[in-house]
C-alpha cells in the first residue's frame, strides 16, 4: 500500500521545528490495519481512542538543576522561574547553606537542602507544593549528594541531587563524591525511578561512539577525565545521560558559560529502561538567577494508576471567624433560631444540636478551599522588588548577545540594586510586623508564620505508606495491612528479654537438681 502525504510531522529532537514529508508511509498498526500520518487514514480512531484513554493515566513532570552559586537571597527569585517554565523538581547545588532543614522558598515551593559550610558546596531539591506531601523520604549523604523519595499515584520516583568536586580537586575527594553516588543508587530498588539532577564538574564530549547505550550524539566539545567518569558511572548503574539524546543548537546545551569559556557540565540522568518517559531536555537560556549556570529542564511522564483522591487531603473548615462582623453575627442567630424550631433555650441533645449549629454555620458563613494561604515567607515580596528582578534578566539576556563593558556594567549595577530593593522590602515589612504586635491581629500574625516555619522544617509531613521486610515501600492498602498484621502477630509472640532470663536460670536450676 502506498500513500503519499505532504502533512506537517512535528521533529521532537528540535523543539519548534517542522520537516516536510513527501514520500511513501506505509506504517503498519496493531490488529494489521494501517496507520498512515494522514487524516482519513484507517485505523486513526482506534489510535485516537487509545491515546484518549491514556492520558488519564499519566502524570506530567517537568524536573530540572541548577547549579545557584548560593541560596542566599534566591529564594523567590528561583521559585519564580520554576513556576515560569512549568519545573516540579529543581535540583540545586552549591547553596552554600549550613544545616539540614527544609524551609518554604515562596510560591508554594519547599527546599530541602543540607550543608555543612555556608561558604562553599551545599545540595538541595526544590519541590512543588502539591509533590511536598507525597514525600516518604530524605536521605542527606553529604554536603554533594543527597537523595528524596516521592510516592506520586503509586509510582515510586527517587531524585537525586548531586555536586561533584572541581577538575582542580583532589583524586582522594573525587573517589569519594562518586562512592557516596554509588550507594545512594545501590540502595534504591531496581522497581523505582531515579532522576539525577546534578553539576558534575565534566565533559562527556559530543558523539558517542563506543557509548551508544548510556548517551546520544549531543554533547559540548571533547570529552575529558571527568566526563569519562560520568559515562563509566552510567554504565555502572545502567544509567542514561538525558542531555545527549535530544538534538538542539549549541546554545540550548551549553550549561555553562564564563567569559569565553561554553561547556556543559550540568546533567540529567535516569534508568534506561525509563529513557522512553523523556520527551524533551533542553537548556533554558536567558536567566539570570544564576552568573554562570544555566538551568537543564527535561519533561517526564509517568505512567500511574488511578487512585481516588482522598478526603482527607483537603480539609475544609467553616468560616467562624465572619462572626466578629455584627451583620453575620445577627444573620447566623436568626437562621440558628429557625433551625432548632424557633425555640430560645438549646435542647437537652447536645449532639444532635451542635451538628446543627455546625450546618448552620456552614451555609451562613460559608467553609474554606482547603487551601494554604499566601506564603508568609515572602509576604516582603513587593513590585519593586519584582520590578527589578524583571530588569536584571533582561540585562543579563542582554549581555549574553552582546558582550560588550557596557552591558556588562548594567548587568552588574541591576543585580546590586536587586539586593538593595530586597533588603528594603524586608525591613519595611517587619517593621510593619512590629508595630503590630501590640495588637492581638499581630500576634496572631505572629503565631502563624511560626506555626508555618515549624511546619515547612519537617521532611515529611505525613506517614502514608511503610516498608516490608526488604525495605521495599508498599503503597496498596491491602499490602499495607498485611505487613501491619505480619507486626503485631510477631510482636506479640516473642518473648521479651526478662522472659528469656527467667527461663534460662530456671533451666539452670533443674540441671543443678538433677546433678544433685
Amino acid at each position: 500500500m502506498r500513500i503519499v502525504s505532504t502533512n506537517f510531522i512535528p521533529d521532537q529532537s528540535r523543539h519548534g521545528l517542522t520537516t516536510t514529508t513527501i514520500s511513501a508511509v506505509d506504517i503498519q498498526g496493531a490488529g494489521g490495519n494501517w496507520a498512515t500520518v494522514g487524516r482519513r487514514s484507517r485505523g486513526g480512531r482506534r489510535v485516537h481512542r487509545q491515546r484518549e484513554k491514556r492520558k488519564g493515566k499519566s502524570v506530567g513532570l517537568g524536573i530540572g538543576t541548577l547549579n545557584v552559586g548560593t541560596m542566599t537571597g534566591k529564594g523567590k527569585e528561583l521559585a519564580d522561574i520554576m513556576e515560569r517554565w512549568k519545573v516540579d523538581i529543581l535540583c540545586v547545588q552549591e547553596t552554600r547553606w549550613k544545616g539540614s532543614k527544609a524551609r518554604s522558598i515562596g510560591a508554594g515551593f519547599k527546599l530541602f537542602y543540607y550543608g555543612v559550610d555556608s561558604k562553599r558546596n551545599g545540595v538541595g531539591v526544590v519541590l512543588k507544593e502539591e509533590f511536598v506531601r507525597n514525600v516518604l523520604e530524605v536521605k542527606r549523604v553529604s554536603d554533594r549528594v543527597m537523595s528524596l523519595k516521592l510516592e506520586i499515584e503509586g509510582v515510586m520516583l527517587n531524585v537525586v541531587s548531586g555536586y561533584a568536586p572541581q577538575v582542580g580537586c583532589e583524586l582522594e575527594e573525587k573517589e569519594r563524591f562518586w562512592s557516596e553516588l554509588d550507594e545512594v543508587m545501590e540502595s534504591i530498588p531496581t522497581g523505582e525511578r531515579v532522576v539525577i539532577g546534578a553539576d558534575f564538574n565534566g565533559h562527556v564530549g559530543e558523539g558517542n561512539t563506543g557509548d551508544e547505550e548510556v548517551m546520544g550524539k549531543f554533547g559540548v566539545k571533547e570529552r575529558n577525565l571527568e566526563g569519562q567518569m560520568v559515562v563509566d558511572f552510567a554504565k555502572r548503574m545502567d544509567m542514561a545521560v538525558v542531555n545527549t539524546y535530544f538534538q538542539k543548537r549549541e546554545e540550548h546545551r551549553v550549561t555553562y558559560k564564563s567569559g569565553g569559556r561554553r561547556t556543559q557540565v550540568d546533567y540529567i540522568l535516569c534508568r534506561r529502561g525509563n529513557l522512553k518517559e523523556i520527551s524533551d531536555c533542553k537548556v533554558v537560556v536567558g536567566e539570570s538567577v544564576a552568573r554562570q549556570h544555566r538551568m537543564v529542564v527535561c519533561r517526564m511522564t509517568l505512567m500511574v494508576c488511578k487512585k481516588k483522591k482522598s478526603k482527607l487531603e483537603i480539609e475544609k473548615k467553616t468560616k467562624w471567624w465572619k462572626l466578629k462582623k455584627e451583620e453575620c453575627c445577627e444573620e447566623f442567630r436568626q437562621k440558628l433560631r429557625q433551625a432548632l424550631g424557633g425555640q430560645v433555650v438549646l435542647p437537652d441533645d447536645w449532639e444532635t444540636t451542635a451538628e446543627v449549629i455546625r450546618e448552620t454555620g456552614r451555609k451562613v458563613l460559608g467553609v474554606s478551599s482547603g487551601r494554604r494561604k499566601e506564603d508568609k515567607e515572602t509576604w516582603w515580596w513587593n513590585e519593586e522588588v519584582q520590578d527589578s528582578i524583571q530588569r536584571k534578566r533582561l540585562a543579563k539576556k542582554k549581555w549574553d548577545m552582546d558582550r560588550t563593558e557596557e552591558n556588562r556594567q548594567e548587568y552588574k549595577e541591576l543585580q546590586h540594586r536587586v539586593k538593595r530593593e530586597v533588603s528594603k522590602a524586608k525591613q519595611k515589612a517587619y517593621d510593619e510586623l512590629y508595630t503590630r504586635l501590640d495588637t492581638r491581629e499581630g500576634e496572631k500574625d505572629l503565631y502563624r508564620l511560626a506555626r508555618q516555619r515549624d511546619r515547612d522544617g519537617k521532611d515529611v509531613q505525613q506517614v502514608r505508606v511503610i516498608k516490608d521486610r526488604d525495605g521495599r515501600v508498599l503503597t496498596s492498602e491491602e499490602s499495607v495491612q498485611r505487613r501491619w498484621k505480619e507486626y503485631f502477630e510477631e510482636l506479640m509472640n516473642e518473648e521479651n528479654e526478662r522472659e528469656k532470663r527467667v527461663e534460662g536460670v530456671n533451666s539452670v536450676e533443674q540441671k543443678v537438681d538433677k546433678i544433685r
